[in-house]
């Protein structure tokens, strides 16, 4: 992510008490203190565990509390200690794991090369190695990073203002997410994974948390605009059915503004460079 910003000490909130489990995704887990988050990277068993399960599951058990997909996570990596690679580390399996290791890797990257020093990223602090108390396995964890704390991911923040009805604060929220997507493409990157839960609230900003899906290269750009061709309803392929249900008026708007915007034309019009 961005360039960090170098402590003498450890903010002491991270280490005044146990830092409760805020999150997690498929790399990584996140703990947090007010206003700080810790990250715990996953093994690459617990990776591949949690792959088997995205692969093998139906989607709508994905979709239950995540302490029964934790307990089904531990369930699945017992199994693979005990029963030969060859059998559940299928070629399909490896090739996921490598895309998944890859697009990691490089999207940290281009965000330390590209979004360093904008409102786009929240801020990185690096500090010498503490302990910090974590609540849930293994406890503890060695840090010498933190990331600040956004308020909500963006998914979460339209869900509470659609539940309390707040419908043209949501309007609101999308359009500066689609203006977000702009803002990226201006700096050549482009994410291949826009889901909102990738991203975040700070005040009045919306900032990427996730860098796992950036890419500048184009033919992947190209490929993920063929795609985005063929879809009807951008804002379901985003997560937004349940929470724009009961707005079809704004699941409409976003649509058609996300059609207009998300499209190889209007991509190269923001893009720094020719293509």
């Amino acid at each position: 992510m961005p360039t960090p910003r170098v402590l003498l000490h450890a903010p002491a909130e991270l280490t005044a008490g146990r830092l409760r489990r805020l999150g997690e995704g498929i790399g990584k887990v996140v703990y947090a203190s007010e206003r700080w988050v810790v990250k715990r990277p996953r093994s690459p068993s617990e990776v591949v565990a949690l792959i088997l399960i995205w692969k093998l599951i139906p989607r709508r058990f994905l979709q239950r509390p995540s302490r029964l997909l934790r307990l089904l996570r531990v369930c699945v990596q017992a199994v693979m200690g005990v029963v030969p690679s060859s059998v559940w580390l299928s070629a399909h399996v490896k090739d996921v794991w490598r895309i998944y290791r890859s697009r990691d890797r490089r999207g940290e990257r281009l965000a330390q090369t590209h979004l360093a020093g904008t409102p786009l990223v929240p801020e990185v602090i690096t500090f010498p190695p503490i302990r910090v108390d974590i609540g849930g396995w293994p406890g503890w964890l060695t840090v010498s990073e933190a990331t600040a704390r956004v308020e909500a991911t963006l998914h979460e923040h339209l869900e509470h203002l659609a539940k309390d009805r707040e419908f043209e604060a949501v309007h609101l929220w999308l359009n500066r997410f689609v203006d977000l997507r702009q803002s990226g493409w201006q700096h050549g990157i482009f994410s291949l994974d826009a889901h909102l839960k990738n991203f975040g609230v700070a005040g009045d900003r919306i900032v990427l948390l996730d860098a796992g899906g950036l890419t500048d290269r184009w033919h992947e750009v190209h490929e993920r605009l063929i795609f985005e061709e063929v879809v009807t309803q951008p804002h379901v392929q985003l997560g937004l059915g349940s929470i724009l249900a009961s707005c079809p008026a704004i699941a409409d708007e976003f649509d058609a503004r996300w059609k207009e915007i998300v499209n190889r034309e209007s991509v190269l019009s923001h893009w720094p460079h020719a293509v």
